[in-house]
């Protein structure tokens, strides 16, 4: 990590430059490396504080936020708290609106940072924390109207390129930096496409042989052209069923991995265990997808992931139970 040499002017400046640990005790005997980088370090937990922070300030340089403005988003709660750093920070108010399938923590963590937090009910076939696409849809509905009521900034994660802008400007060069760019694959749960694609393109710019697959859930892998016969998986964070993310480039994948519930649950508690890594289900999903490329022609190559967000954030879900 870069040596501080002076104080922060404020949290905001802390986001970004997460540790990249290899995780040596995963792949003993395996051959290869798992290089993963820590985003649960950043100050909301998560990958997502990077985009509520680029989002923001790439509308205040457009002149699309104007001063005291609120600003609303749709959230699983990651980029909610991040957004809710960043609002609070610079003084806009924040509203997040959320599925009430999504752990509780997370609607209770950014009400501490003083978001406005609305939940919106889930649909009757649903369950708490297995959040489909039409549990997102009803959570859309409820943004849009409130944006429309309130005059508000539409802080849009799976449409604004601040999203995809946070990751190829800065994730994806910190992994080539850490690594001394010795990276051959790359794998990433996609939930709005920002991370798999702002990263892919930073590392394809820089050697166009690093493979970039996309992790989905088994039973909801669409973006590899399935139907969804699964639809409320436990996978927080992603995999909602939805065909066409607008930030994903066709160009950029160069593969599927299917991953079910267990195989995210049993990834993140070895990760707990093994490596002393306290992370959620995305981030056990994308170390499973790892591991079976190693089992493959990827084996004795180097293999990058990002862990997604903390373990805190699902204290109350069955992956501790």
């Amino acid at each position: 990590m870069t040596r501080q040499e002076r104080p922060f002017a404020s949290t905001i400046e802390t986001i970004g430059n997460t540790p990249l640990v290899e995780l040596s005790r995963l792949t003993r005997g395996l051959g290869g490396r798992i290089l993963a980088k820590l985003e649960y370090l950043n100050p909301g937990f998560s990958k997502k504080d990077r985009i509520a922070r680029q989002i923001i300030e790439d509308a205040e340089v457009e002149g699309r936020l104007k001063s005291g403005q609120t600003v609303v988003e749709l959230t699983s709660g990651n980029t909610g708290t991040g957004l809710a750093i960043v609002c609070g920070i610079k003084g806009y108010p924040f509203v997040a609106v959320m599925s009430r399938g999504n752990s509780s923590e997370r609607a209770r963590m950014m009400a501490a940072l003083g978001a406005e937090v609305v939940l919106v009910d889930q649909l009757p076939s649903s369950q708490p924390g297995q959040v489909s696409g039409g549990d997102l849809e009803l959570v859309e509905h409820a943004a849009q109207r409130i944006v429309r009521e309130r005059n508000a900034f539409r802080a849009d994660q799976f449409q604004l390129a601040g999203n995809f802008r946070a990751h190829y400007l800065h994730t994806g060069p910190e992994f080539l930096q850490q690594s001394g760019g010795k990276i051959d694959a790359f794998c990433d749960f996609v939930g709005t496409g920002g991370s798999f694609a702002g990263c892919a393109a930073a590392f394809k710019e820089h050697d166009p042989s690093i493979r970039c697959f996309v992790v989905e859930p088994a039973g909801a892998a669409v973006l590899a052209g399935e139907l969804v016969s699964y639809p409320n998986h436990r996978i927080q964070g992603g995999g909602y069923g939805m065909a066409h993310l607008p930030l994903l480039r066709p160009e950029q994948i160069d593969g599927f991995i299917k991953v079910t519930d267990m195989d995210a649950i049993h990834l993140a508690r070895r990760l707990a265990c093994e490596e002393g890594i306290f992370a959620g289900f995305s981030s056990g999903a994308n170390v499973a997808a790892a591991l079976r490329l190693l089992g493959t022609s990827y084996r004795d190559k180097t293999v990058a992931v990002l862990l997604c967000d903390s373990g805190l954030k699902y204290l109350s879900t069955d992956l501790w139970g």
